[in-house]
């Protein structure tokens, strides 16, 4: 069982990523799936969340508007596309797999089952 996150790199602001995650050794359509980033030396941050029936999302605020959390599971993949890059959103971004149905509790790291490695994103001129 694996979550693979890839796709980060280095962007000038405010350029656009598209990142995926990949899963792997189970079928993520029974799943929802939520993105986490990470600043060294600070907590998780909850960035995005997408239910099993893609009937609504979650997002932070900072990212509302900029960012958009889809999945494939024809593909047992899902997408973080992130737009108007700035700075601050600088973090290694994990995905992470969720069986709960209660859309609100997937801002909660705890509810995650599966987590997979994060990919670095860099936004800098």
């Amino acid at each position: 069982v694996q979550l693979q996150a890839f796709g980060g790199g280095l962007v000038q602001p405010p350029g656009s990523l598209k990142l995926s995650c990949a899963a792997s050794g189970f079928a993520l359509r029974g799943y929802a799936v939520g993105w986490f980033r990470q600043v060294p030396g600070k907590e998780y941050e909850f960035v995005a969340a997408i239910p099993r029936n893609s009937d609504r999302s979650l997002y932070e605020d900072s990212v509302k508007g900029r960012f958009t959390i889809s999945r494939d599971n024809t593909k047992n993949t899902a997408y973080l596309q992130m737009n108007s890059l700035r700075p601050e959103d600088t973090a290694v971004y994990s995905c992470v797999a969720s069986n709960t149905t209660i859309l609100s509790s997937l801002r909660n790291r705890s509810m995650y089952r599966y987590w997979g490695l994060g990919t670095v994103v860099t936004v800098s001129s």
